[in-house]
């Protein structure tokens, strides 16, 4: 069976204004991009990352099997990465991906022209793999490239590629936009919404950019579509519109990236589907469940409704439409067109953070207790937001099973539902309906869409 193997790429180019427009004479056709290249490079940066690791066997906790093996506890061990970024700004604002710099220890980053600087990261995102770094004791001429609108971006512009694959050092390809809103289709940490491009990428370019003949830049590139681990002609570049949205909240002092909740879940509208509901063509995304504080039932929209376009950009999935909300910004309105009963309407939408209400009443049980390092929480928008549970989750979630309760069975994201037949409703039920049912203890437990029962002696 064959696999498609993913690997992660690095794309970036320079600044300057010229018009778009296809090459008229031959004169025309052999125009260099040499000018635009020297313009771009010094901005694109190679980043050198170390990270320690600690990892230990599964059985370290084990009484019986530490008497026998002695201590299981391996040393920490360090991961070194190397990937690509762009510099954004004069003071030294750098873009990479998460997969290079997340977790570092340690992060470099060596310009173009041999210059060495430390780096720290500002924000970092592993769902959208976006990092925000600044480098340390920047000079005031830092080169830098200009943001352009990736919402104008059309497929069939030409694009270029500035990285470091495979650390053979810095490397310039040229391609063109190949499509466009790709989702569901790059691999690694990265989720949502893409730009593809066939300009060659390779494994060192991750955190590269993608720039325009204009040498703006329109997207960072995250990942390859590969069966080989080399490139194929088919790259993922996460838009420049995504990126600008994390400059500006790292510059507002953000370390977490603050995404605007929905509050709902969705799923494309397929064939059979637009012809039930009387649409003209397939298209959009129908509103499957929503919670009671989503602000788009706020807004008037129902189960049921289609959910056609954000801001006037059509949405087809539910990954774009949580794209445009969060290109949007926390605090800004957006344009929401749906369709019900047979028409076409438009409501505005506030977009806004999950809210932290009821309280979550986190929780960690202490060495005391039966479940040691067990940590929970109440289930609210919030919670829901960190963990992905949908938005009708209710109840007391495993935020972390610690060592015991990794044993016993139980997963980050584990809705606890009763103790020994006792119903739990609050974090600090739990430790409480442990106790009393020790030494035999059973859980019930909701895991996604399926029942658990776990039974363990302590």
């Amino acid at each position: 069976m064959r696999r498609a193997i993913f690997a992660l790429i690095c794309l970036c180019l320079p600044l300057t204004a010229a018009a778009q427009e296809v090459p008229q004479s031959q004169t025309q056709i052999q125009l260099s991009f040499a000018p635009l290249v020297k313009e771009a490079a010094p901005a694109v940066v190679n980043i050198y990352a170390r990270r320690v690791v600690q990892s230990r066997s599964p059985f370290a906790e084990d009484p019986f099997f530490r008497n026998f093996f002695g201590d299981l506890q391996r040393r920490p061990r360090v991961q070194n990465s190397l990937g690509s970024g762009v510099i954004l700004s004069q003071d030294g604002i750098v873009v990479s991906n998460y997969h290079v710099v997340g977790q570092a220890t340690d992060i470099r980053v060596v310009l173009n022209d041999r210059r060495e600087f430390d780096a720290k990261v500002l924000l970092a995102d592993e769902q959208t793999d976006l990092a925000i770094l600044q480098l340390q004791d920047a000079a005031d001429d830092m080169p830098f490239l200009t943001l352009r609108d990736s919402e104008s971006v059309e497929v069939g512009e030409l694009v270029l590629a500035i990285g470091n694959p495979f650390g053979v050092g810095q490397t310039v390809s040229s391609g063109i936009v190949s499509g466009l809103a790709r989702t569901g289709t790059a691999t690694g940490n990265g989720r949502g919404y893409f730009i593809q491009t066939d300009a060659p990428i390779n494994p060192g370019n991750s955190g590269g950019a993608l720039i325009d003949v204009a040498g703006r830049l329109i997207g960072v590139n995250t990942s390859i579509l590969t069966r080989s681990g080399g490139s194929n002609g088919i790259g993922f570049a996460i838009p420049s519109a995504m990126v600008r949205q994390f400059v500006m909240q790292a510059r507002a002092g953000e370390t977490r990236f603050q995404r605007p909740w929905a509050g709902m879940t969705g799923q494309p509208v397929d064939a059979d589907i637009s012809d039930s509901l009387g649409l003209s063509l397939p298209g959009g995304v129908v509103v499957v469940q929503m919670h009671e504080a989503s602000p788009f039932a706020a807004s008037g929209l129902e189960v049921g409704d289609v959910i056609l376009s954000v801001d006037d950009a059509p949405v087809n999935t539910p990954p774009e439409m949580i794209y445009r909300m969060s290109v949007r910004g926390i605090g800004e309105e957006a344009t929401v067109s749906y369709f019900r009963d047979g028409s076409e309407q438009t409501t505005t939408v506030v977009m806004m953070p999950p809210p932290d209400t009821p309280p979550a009443e986190r929780t960690t049980l202490d060495d005391r207790s039966v479940l040691p390092g067990l940590s929970l929480a109440r289930v609210n928008p919030a919670v829901s937001a960190e963990l992905g549970l949908g938005p009708q989750a209710a109840g007391v979630v495993v935020l972390d099973p610690g060592p015991f309760g990794a044993r016993a069975g139980l997963q980050a994201g584990d809705i606890l539902l009763a103790i020994d037949g006792f119903e739990i409703t609050s974090p600090g039920e739990v430790n409480r309906a442990l106790r009393r049912a020790a030494p035999r203890i059973q859980i019930d437990a909701q895991r996604g869409n399926r029942r658990l029962l776990l039974r363990f002696r302590v």
